[in-house]
């Protein structure tokens, strides 16, 4: 059996109780006090807004080609006997390129020439009866009927050999058009047809890039189309070489679009540079008027507040971020085109818009601040 002693000293008196109470509630008063009194700065990232542009670059990527680009086929069907080019291959005036069989041609050479030989036996006849004709008559002894005829008889012969004659020039270009010979220098581009095809007159065979000016094709979408003119200058850079840059000009537009990339094809002339080769990879940028003035925003600054579009401002003098509304123009892959709320020289929060309130004290190290280009560039 316990005594009452021996309880009473395990438990606690009701004076420590309070006092312990007391001592918990005063040390939470402190706190609350110490996170009252401290103010929070948030780190931030800022960019500073350019100047602002009225006009924005349009680019397009093509490829180098020649200004002339020939389609070579012969002049007559047949069946290609040999191949005398390679694509890559420099020809020059004159050059051959390709045959076909010239047999049957060959053979409607020596018919011609048979025929040729008939008509001229034919004329010397009708030339001996011609005279003949004539010492009659001028004996009297055969009417003026027989020597006018005689004489029908000599010109039909005369017009006979000349028909053989042309005939026989023919059949000679015939057979010169059995080969293809190139009618300017160039380089061969394309090889359409080869030994042992049989080709119709007129079928493309090769096709030669012919030396001389150089220009660059670009695809332009219709919503652009309308900013490309003949005559419009324009820059040209190359993947190959990033320090050539040339100044071209709009040669020619197309009148339609393609049929299935529903594209207007641009050719761009280019100054005569022995660094452009044919088939580099160009491209082509252009400036066009915007309509109004923008200033361009990384897409990270962009927020939103009560349904609204906003970017949160830096007061340089208070260090404090406000909200300001903007009016976006479009999104493109290097940011976010603002044409009102925005002016040159503000300073508005690039990242982190999630924590941001209004009044917010901020920090702006210098080492954030950067410059937002706003002469963007349209792709």
């Amino acid at each position: 059996m316990f005594s009452l002693k021996t309880v009473s000293n395990r438990m606690p008196s009701v004076a420590s109780l309070v006092l312990v109470g007391a001592i918990g509630i005063g040390l939470s008063a402190c706190s609350e006090e110490n996170a009252e009194v401290k103010e929070v700065i948030r780190p931030v990232k800022v960019v500073e807004i350019a100047r602002a542009y009225d006009t924005r670059k349009l680019d397009y990527s093509g490829s180098v080609k020649a200004r002339t680009e020939m389609n070579l086929g012969f002049r007559v069907a047949g069946k290609i006997t040999e191949r005398l080019v390679d694509i890559g291959d420099r020809v020059m005036p004159g050059d051959v390129l390709a045959r076909v069989d010239a047999t049957d041609y060959q053979l409607a050479v020596k018919t011609a020439e048979a025929n040729l030989a008939a008509a001229e036996r034919g004329v010397e006849t009708a030339d001996l009866a011609n005279k003949r004709a004539e010492q009659l008559f001028d004996k009297s002894v055969a009417p003026k009927s027989q020597l006018e005829q005689a004489a029908l008889s000599h010109d039909q012969a005369v017009s006979q050999r000349d028909a053989a004659l042309s005939a026989l020039d023919q059949a000679k270009n015939q057979v010169s058009y059995t080969e293809l010979k190139a009618g300017q220098s160039g380089i061969v581009t394309s090889i359409n047809a080869d030994i042992g095809q049989v080709v119709g007159s007129g079928s493309p065979v090769v096709t030669v890039a012919v030396d001389g000016e150089k220009e660059v094709q670009i695809a332009v979408p219709e919503n652009d189309i309308a900013e490309f003119k003949p005559g419009k200058a324009v820059k040209a850079s190359f993947w190959a070489d990033d320090g050539l840059v040339l100044d071209g000009k709009v040669r020619e537009v197309s009148g339609s679009a393609d049929q299935q990339s529903r594209t207007f094809a641009v050719r761009v002339s280019l100054p005569n540079d022995p660094r452009v080769l044919l088939g580099m990879t160009a491209t082509i940028e252009a400036d066009v008027n915007n309509g109004s003035s923008y200033v361009s925003i990384p897409l990270s600054a962009l927020a939103e507040k009560d349904g609204k579009q906003i970017v949160w401002t830096v007061d340089r003098d208070t260090a404090t971020v406000h909200g300001r509304a903007i009016k976006v123009a479009d999104f493109t892959g290097d940011g976010v085109h603002v044409t009102e709320g925005l002016d040159s020289g503000d300073l508005i929060v690039a990242a982190g818009t999630q924590f941001m309130s209004e009044n917010l004290k901020v920090k702006v190290p210098d080492q954030q601040s950067a410059l937002v280009d706003t002469d963007q560039t349209v792709r």
